[in-house]
Parts: structure tokens; C-alpha cells; sequence
């Protein structure tokens, strides 16, 4: 069973600034969040990825105050993040070879792996679960902040449940601020996405969330690796997500997003009639480097080029957040190749478009 999801009042929000190579007065910072984790409070803190809402993964009580600072579903399973291989013991009943493989290859990064849990995780934490979800990052504070909190850390994406994810503390700030204790502030990410989920409790490893490893990069560990069918649609109301960002609507601007994916001059084309229809003040285009010159109509934000994939999911949550904030109400964004990185760029636009795609 899931606990209910209960209201909490916090605090002020409090905000260290910490730079990657953390100096003595920073860590001292580092270690004030450690304490506030052990004492059951809640912690936003980077990751190579996004910024993470941390709480101890193995207090109910803290997985149920990051549930409702989120607003987040309390189905909806948390990682728990690790700083050292040998946490993998206090959370999951067994660990397989191939997951062992997997992990020497990919740990630290941006790879969370599902496997059986121990009694002692929560299903508070699991989203009640008899699996849990664990990743190592690869951000000297995150790891710094784990080793200080002396428990696994679990942590959602840092935002209001269903809003693009936060990729500075700014964006943390304007979604959390007053609902949880400390932000640290480790600056901008590296990706902009969340990790690559992969199920490995069975016997041949399932894709469950599309990210920077794509499946390319587990090939090469796997002979064989297969994508869970949710992720060619959505996932049914009444059934359990088995990771964060299956079942609901994710990553969504207030505005409503639409992809238009084809041709590159026939997709600026469409884009342009489409746009024309709406007051200029409420419409806005997200494009890239290559088609930037095709548009001048609305709020225009170009987030990379399309032959730098790590461009365009770096800018793309921002995008989506800068929409929301000149109150866009239509939306527009040239659709990707869903190869390599264009995999978990797509995915993240299909949930926040509601999978509203136009083909031309």
C-alpha cells in the first residue's frame, strides 16, 4: 500500500551556491543539507542531468513530504541515488550480473537501474512497489551531498509535478521555494534530461525511459535489449507506472504544445500557418540554430543545432519554462530524428505535448 500523501508546511527556502570543486566554506554548506536530510527535511540539489528534490530513501515519512511538495502522484515511483557502489546492498534484495556490467560501465552517470528491493525501502519510496529504481549521478556535489547524508537519497525531478524539469536552481526556486528547506545551487546541468531508466529484474534488460545511455550505448553491454510497450503511448490510468515519467503527463508547459515533425522546410512552413492564427503576443515557436531564420512571428527561442544533439536537450526544458513565462498559449517545436539522444528528445515532447504531433 501507498501512504497517504500528507500536507507540510516548511520553512523559508534557503540557498547555498556551491562550485564543483567545492571549497572548505561550501562543504560546510553540503554538510548543513546532509543534517536537514537526516533529520526527515527536504534538499534540492544538481545532478548531470536535472536538479533532483532530495529526502532519505528510506524514511516514509520524507518520501511522503517530496510527494506533496511535488504535487506528484504517490504511484509514481522515486530514485534513490547512491554516492558508492556498495549502497547498491542497502537497497536491492539481489543484484544480477548483467546489472553489475551494466553499472561498471555507466556508474557514475545518467543510469538508473530497477531492481527487486530489500524490506527495509519504503513503499513510500517505490510507489508501492516491490522494486526500487537506483542511480549513481555524476555531479561532485550531488555525490558530495549523498556521502554527507550518510543515507540513499531519493529524489524525483526538482519542480511541480507535471512542469518541464528544472535544470538550475532558479527553476527549483520559482516551483519550490518555501516547500522545501535548502537548494544548492551547483549552477546550470550538464544533460537536461532525465536518465535512462532500465529494468534489469528480468531475464533480458527493458528500456523504461529514454536518455542521454541510449540503446546504442547498451548494446554494447547487452546482446539483446528490448523497450518497454509503454513508450510507444500512454500508459492506462488504472495501471502501476514501473518508473518515474511513464504514466502521467510530464515535462508540460501551461501553454499547449504541438510537435510538427517532417521535412525541414515544410515543417517551418506548417509552423508559420499554424502561428498566424493566434495574437503574436501569445504564440511562440521553439526552434533550432538551422531554422532560426524561417520564423518571425510570436516569441521565437532557438535551443541548439541539430547536428549537437546534447544542445537541444540542454536548452529544451528552459525553452518551455521561458514560454510559460511571457504566458504563451500556443506552442510550437520542430519535431527530432529519435535516434541516439533524439530517442529521450522525443519522448520528453511527446508527454509534454500530450502526444499532439502533426506529420507533414
Amino acid at each position: 500500500m501507498v501512504s497517504k500523501v500528507v500536507n507540510l508546511v516548511m520553512p523559508d527556502t534557503v540557498i547555498y551556491k556551491i562550485s564543483s570543486d567545492i571549497t572548505k566554506e561550501e562543504y560546510e554548506y553540503i554538510k548543513k543539507a546532509g543534517s536537514v536530510i537526516r533529520s526527515g527535511g527536504l534538499v534540492a540539489f544538481p545532478t548531470e542531468t536535472v536538479y533532483g528534490l532530495g529526502g532519505n530513501a528510506l524514511d516514509p515519512k520524507a518520501s511522503c513530504r517530496i510527494y506533496s511538495a511535488k504535487g506528484r502522484p504517490s504511484d509514481n515511483p522515486l530514485i534513490a541515488h547512491i554516492s558508492d557502489i556498495s549502497q547498491l546492498n542497502m537497497l536491492a534484495r539481489e543484484v544480477p550480473d548483467e546489472a553489475v556490467r551494466l553499472t561498471s560501465r555507466f556508474w557514475p552517470g545518467p543510469l538508473t537501474i530497477i531492481l527487486k528491493k530489500k524490506k527495509e525501502v519504503p513503499y513510500e519510496t517505490t510507489g508501492g512497489l516491490d522494486t526500487v529504481a537506483i542511480r549513481m549521478p555524476d555531479n561532485p556535489v550531488a555525490l558530495a551531498f549523498i556521502r554527507e547524508a550518510g543515507v540513499p537519497i531519493a529524489a524525483p525531478s526538482a519542480n511541480v509535478s507535471g512542469k518541464p524539469s528544472p535544470t538550475t536552481a532558479e527553476h527549483v526556486k520559482c516551483d519550490l521555494d518555501g516547500r522545501i528547506d535548502i537548494i544548492l545551487d551547483g549552477g546550470p546541468v550538464d544533460i537536461g534530461l532525465e536518465s535512462t531508466i532500465v529494468d534489469m529484474t528480468g531475464k533480458v534488460p527493458v528500456i523504461l525511459r529514454p536518455g542521454y545511455i541510449d540503446t546504442n550505448m547498451l548494446s554494447e553491454v547487452f546482446d539483446k535489449v528490448d523497450r518497454d510497450p509503454a513508450l510507444s503511448g500512454n500508459v492506462g490510468k488504472d495501471v502501476k507506472p514501473k518508473a518515474p515519467g511513464m504514466k502521467y503527463r510530464h515535462y508540460a508547459p501551461e501553454g499547449e504544445l504541438t510537435i510538427i515533425s517532417g521535412d525541414a522546410d515544410k515543417v517551418s512552413k506548417r509552423i508559420n500557418e499554424l502561428a498566424v492564427q493566434y495574437d503574436e503576443a501569445e504564440t511562440g515557436i521553439i526552434t533550432t540554430t538551422e531554422n532560426r531564420d524561417s520564423y518571425n512571428y510570436g516569441k521565437v527561442i532557438c535551443i541548439g543545432s541539430r547536428n549537437d544533439e546534447l544542445s537541444i536537450a540542454h536548452g529544451l526544458y528552459g525553452a518551455l519554462r521561458e514560454m510559460d513565462e511571457y504566458k504563451i498559449k500556443h506552442i510550437y517545436i520542430e519535431g527530432f530524428s529519435d535516434e541516439n539522444l533524439g530517442d529521450a528528445i522525443m519522448n520528453r515532447l511527446m508527454k509534454a505535448a500530450g502526444h499532439k504531433i502533426i506529420y507533414v
